[in-house]
Parts: C-alpha cells; structure tokens; sequence
C-alpha cells in the first residue's frame, strides 16, 4: 500500500492503546477515520484527538463481540464515508486461570472478542474491500500466537486460531485479489489497558507457577491493580507499536512482529520448539535494556 492518505479505515479497540494511535497516526497522514469501542468514554477521548486533523471521523459504540452489530457496521460505514479500504480488527481481551479452573462465561468472552470478533468482521468487510484499488485487513494475534505460557488458555486458544485464519486467508486472497493485503500482527509488550480491562482476579496471581512464567516483567505484583500499572507502564508505548503495524501494512508484510521481545519469542520457538520456555531467562537481559517506553516524537 503506497499510502493511507484518502483511505477510510475502520479501527476497533480504538478508545485507548494500539487502535488509539492507529487512528491518530492515520489521521495525520490523511486518512478518514471510523473509530470504535465497547468503552464510550475513552471512544470520545480517541474523538477529541482526531480533531487537530482534518479529516473526516465518525464513532461508533461497539462491543466487537455483538454479531449483528459487527454486521451491520459496514452499512453504516458506507452511509457516511462512501467507502472502507482498511479495516483494523484490533480489540482484545484476556483473562486467568487455568483451564480446568476457568469459568465458562470467561472462557466464552474471549472466544467471542478475540476470535469470532475478527472473523465476523472480516466476513462482514470483505465484499466492501475486494473492489478497491488498495485494500487491507489487519487482525491482531500476539506473540502469545506463537508460544505459550501456563494459565491463559482462553488467551492464546484465540491469538493461534487468529494467526492460523489471517495466513490461510492472505494465501486465498493472494490467488484471487492482489489488491487485498492480509496482515496479521503479532505484539510483544506492549503497554496497553489489556490487563485493567481483563478478568483477572488477585486470587488467580497467587499462582507461584504464573509467577515464575513471567516473560514481560521482573516480578509479578500481587493484585490485579498493580499488575495493569506495573504491564501498562513497562511495555512499548502504543503509538511506536501503531507505527511498526502502519508502516508493516505500507511494506505488505504478511507478519507484522512488535518489539524486540516479539521477535526474540519467536525465534526461540523457531529454534527450540519443544523447549522453548528453558532459553527464556537469557533473553531478559536485553529485553529489559532495549524496552522502548517513549512515545512517538511525531505524534503531534
């Protein structure tokens, strides 16, 4: 994609994190903005941002997890802006516990946001973005796609299942419609909402082996509270991660890893595939010292 500029781009999870500063960045380089989120307060926080930038934004109260509402989001899209060309399906959530532990209402909840969420959506743009000239859908799995850790089954249930529908997806599209880019983004830390808007509960940290699977800090706090402050404030500031997958699309990458803890993981699956989590500790030397925890000089 050479550029975004007159581009309509749909982004959820748009109220706070990555999909804030996916809007923002995308507004900056001339692209018309359809912002949503479950969260209204934050939605309008994003809003507000857009308006240094001139261009057209419109927002839209959204729980990605609500079928007929995902459905009929491109309607609405096309009713006000005349046309979609990117489509962001960035919301996420998570939650804890193991699996034999877990609630099944919990369980449902990040099935039905972090994968039926993309997948509805992808279906529901799809017809509206074969017939651009430029296109792009881009589902965001994690790092948590390609390894894993005890104790977030539901979590990474969803981010493989992301991961394994976007590339068999970009290799249908790649037959049928060059003009369509699939991409699929895989995170490392990034410091976003994800934990404070989780169901996580201070009991399921108590789990010494949660504990000492830490890959993204030094120590695990002991409540909730501080774990979302100690995750949101040690992590990649969102609008480097935004601009890694904006300038990802640009490129075409079909793979989009975010940080240096993202690669690392992943070459340690690549590496050792069935001991992956032993080689671990070694990387949390450097992960610690090249952290980027600055946001974007650019940003204004």
């Amino acid at each position: 994609m050479k550029t975004f500029k007159d581009k309509v781009a749909v982004i959820t999870g748009a109220g706070s994190g990555m999909g804030r500063y996916l809007a923002v960045l995308l507004a900056k380089d001339g692209a018309d903005i359809v912002a949503c989120d479950v969260n209204k307060e934050t939605l309008d926080e994003t809003v507000e941002m857009l308006r240094k930038h001139n261009v057209s934004v419109s927002s839209h109260l959204l729980d990605v997890a609500d079928k007929e509402a995902i459905e009929a989001l491109p309607q609405k899209v096309i009713d006000q802006h005349g046309k979609v060309d990117l489509v962001f399906n960035n919301a996420g959530v998570t939650t804890g516990k193991h699996f034999k532990d877990m609630e099944e209402e919990n369980w449902d909840w990040v099935m039905d946001i972090n994968l039926h969420g993309v997948i509805n959506s992808t279906r529901a743009f799809i017809p509206h973005l074969i017939d651009r000239p430029e296109a792009a859908i881009v589902n965001t799995s994690s790092i948590f796609g390609m390894v894993a850790v005890p104790g977030q089954t539901a979590y990474h249930a969803t981010k493989f299942a992301v991961r394994g529908f976007t590339e068999s997806l970009a290799l249908e599209m790649a037959q049928s419609n060059e003009n369509l880019q699939i991409h699929c983004v895989h995170p490392g830390h990034v410091g976003t909402n994800i934990v404070s808007n989780s169901r996580l509960d201070d009991e399921g940290l108590q789990n010494e082996e949660e504990r000492r699977s830490s890959i993204f800090t030094r120590e695990q706090p002991d409540t909730v509270e501080a774990m979302a402050e100690q995750f949101k404030e040690g992590g990649m500031h969102p609008s480097k991660a935004a601009q890694i997958i904006l300038n990802g699309v640009k490129k075409n990458k079909r793979r989009i890893f975010i940080g240096l803890d993202s690669k690392l993981l992943e070459l340690s699956q690549r590496i050792f595939p069935n001991k992956y989590h032993r080689v671990w500790p070694f990387f949390m030397i450097p992960l610690m010292i090249f952290r980027d925890k600055k946001p974007l000089k650019s940003l204004d």
